[in-house]
């Protein structure tokens, strides 16, 4: 018997060789097969393709967002446009015949900036372009009156640390990356106080400025005194950093209203194309809402919520209907660091097993490059497949990683996630400033992006078998 076992065993090696087997454990499929069965979906590939950069859905998601941007403006997280964006998005989401149309509720931060200015009195009277933090305490109602010390990092601080009590802390730290940039926005306020600074200003985190300063999020310590914080523009930085090293003794005069409210009911916006074969299984593309109170938050993230309401149109308006559930979601709460999403995420975790991949794009929607994607090399190789079918667009490239602080969650946990790769290369000059406009979006970009998203999405949700883990 021993020896049957061996020869059963070996054949059963051999027939199943290269070959992989699908989640539920019921059969096994070779890559082979799977590159055929991605090769069946050229025909609709160019369809969609051809609907969305040529036919007569040319230009729909960069005139709905124009439309929706003009209306509404910026969002900020427990603001009144933000939940004026959310009904017109219900609305439109259902007059656009998609199915499952619903709000799931969510509590979010509410802040305002309320009034703010900053001028330099010494050496000479000079008006500071500001944009408070948010979350940032205000200043005592005269406001803050204070010689500035310039620092460029947080090293020069805390080596100064002497010298910056009582002061308000400039950082005029070079942009070499917005990930590493960042912390100085983030933790900026929160190194200032341990040294006994009343006030925190920060260079603002831009690859470029016109003086313009770009607001964006900052965390408090619970051990550490809270201070007012802003960022200023580059060149204010700059300039202050020239008089400094020069010796000059400068003074600024800083006021802040900005006030914290008990938080805010907002709303995660949904619609689906319920799928025909396995509607519990869920392909999710999404978006955020919410945006920073300054410009429009066309850019941030507009775009990316308006080319994946487009990808379930762009299928609908094709007749087609995925084996699976594509499921748009919009986020709320975004840029105060993901509380709709993580929300969400507590709701539907208990599925997590149906969720075949999630998708988000929150990096502009400019000339798409390709896609990032996150997930298992088998996963990996299934999507580089599937990316073979924009080769009329030129867009076929996956990169490493997947960005995006909604779906974070689901990909911390083992979910396939894949996030828009675009060209970022003018992303940092508008990013959460006033610059953040419709002016920054081109309507036949939004048209490739869109085309990508739809393709990948719909292909990913049609498909037999469920991406591998």
């Amino acid at each position: 018997m021993k020896y049957l076992f061996l020869i059963f065993l070996m054949n059963l090696l051999h027939q199943y060789a290269g070959k992989s087997l699908r989640r539920d454990g019921s059969s096994l499929k070779s890559f082979e097969d799977i590159k055929n069965e991605i090769a069946g979906y050229t025909n609709i590939a160019k369809a969609i393709i051809d609907l969305a950069v040529h036919g007569k859905a040319q230009n729909r998601s960069y005139e709905r967002l124009a439309v929706f941007a003009d209306t509404i403006g910026p969002r900020l997280s427990g603001s009144k446009n933000l939940e004026a964006a959310i009904k017109y998005m219900f609305s439109a989401l259902q007059k656009d015949g998609l199915e499952n149309v619903h709000l799931e509720p969510v509590k979010v931060p509410h802040w305002e900036r309320g009034i703010e200015f900053a001028v330099m009195l010494e050496p000479r009277n000079h008006s500071i372009a500001i944009l408070g933090l948010g979350n940032s305490i205000a200043t005592p109602p005269e406001g803050i009156t204070a010689e500035v010390i310039v620092v460029a990092s947080f090293d020069e601080l805390h080596k100064r640390a002497q010298e910056a009590k009582g002061k308000i802390v400039v950082y005029n730290e070079p942009f070499i990356n917005y990930g590493e940039t960042v912390q100085y926005r983030l933790q900026g306020a929160v190194e200032a106080a341990k040294v006994g600074a009343v006030a925190s200003l920060i260079r603002s985190i831009a690859s470029f400025s016109i003086h313009s300063p770009h607001t964006g999020g900052q965390s408090y310590q619970p051990d550490v005194s809270q201070i007012p914080t802003a960022c200023i523009s580059v060149e204010d930085a700059e300039m202050m950093s020239r008089m400094s090293l020069r010796g000059t003794k400068i003074v600024v005069h800083l006021r802040m209203g900005a006030k914290t409210y008990p938080d805010s009911l907002s709303f995660n916006t949904v619609a689906e194309i319920v799928g025909s074969k396995y509607p519990e299984q869920v392909v999710l593309v999404s978006g955020h809402l919410d945006s920073w109170d300054v410009g429009q938050g066309a850019m941030d993230d507009g775009g990316g919520a308006f080319i994946s309401w487009e990808a379930l149109s762009l299928i609908k308006d094709l007749g087609l209907r995925p084996k699976r559930t594509l499921r748009l979601v919009l986020w709320t709460g975004e840029e105060q660091g993901g509380i709709g999403a993580k929300q969400y995420y507590q709701l539907h975790k208990e599925n997590i097993s149906n969720f075949d991949i999630v998708m988000e794009s929150d990096e502009g929607t400019f000339k798409p490059y390709g896609l990032g994607f996150a997930g298992s090399a088998a996963a990996r190789d299934i999507v580089k497949e599937i990316m073979t079918l924009l080769q009329p667009i030129n867009v076929t490239d996956v990169y490493d990683t997947a960005d995006g602080t909604d779906i974070a969650y689901w990909m911390r946990d083992g979910v396939p996630g894949a996030s828009l790769h675009d060209d970022i290369n003018k992303y940092f000059w508008f990013h959460h400033s006033q610059g953040d406009t419709m002016t920054v979006q081109d309507p036949n970009q939004m048209n490739l992006c869109a085309a990508v998203w739809t393709v990948v999405s719909y292909v990913i949700a049609d498909m037999e078998d469920m991406l591998p883990r």
